[in-house]
């Protein structure tokens, strides 16, 4: 049996100095991704509209009623809602209404039960 003598630290070293310029450059390519992901995403919390002061959300049916208030940043807040003024906020709760037990919008207006 001839088996070929192990590599010499030199050869090693030899080797990772040819493979190196590649992963450098990859790891740039990562780097410059990076940062252009990073910018893009500033640039789309910069655009964002301001969030509205009051959200009412609305139901499934035909003539959909109001379900629940909201405030404007509200995570709890479903996709029917639409942003309102404080006035139709208040009147809202005073018809029966629901607020919101998460964000309190009753509470921000000052309203007891």
């Amino acid at each position: 049996m001839n088996d070929p003598a192990p590599p010499s630290r030199l050869d090693l070293l030899r080797f990772l100095e040819r493979v190196q310029p590649a992963d450098l450059e990859r790891t740039r390519r990562w780097i410059a991704d990076e940062e252009r992901r990073e910018a893009e995403r500033q640039q789309g919390e910069q655009a964002r509209p301001e969030p509205p002061d009051w959200l009412i959300e609305y139901g499934l049916n035909r003539d959909p009623l109001p379900t629940a208030v909201h405030t404007g940043e509200c995570t709890m807040a479903g996709k029917r809602s639409k942003a309102t003024d404080s006035d139709t906020i208040r009147r809202a709760i005073a018809a029966g209404v629901k607020a919101c037990t998460f964000c309190r919008p009753d509470s921000e207006l000052g309203i007891l039960d």
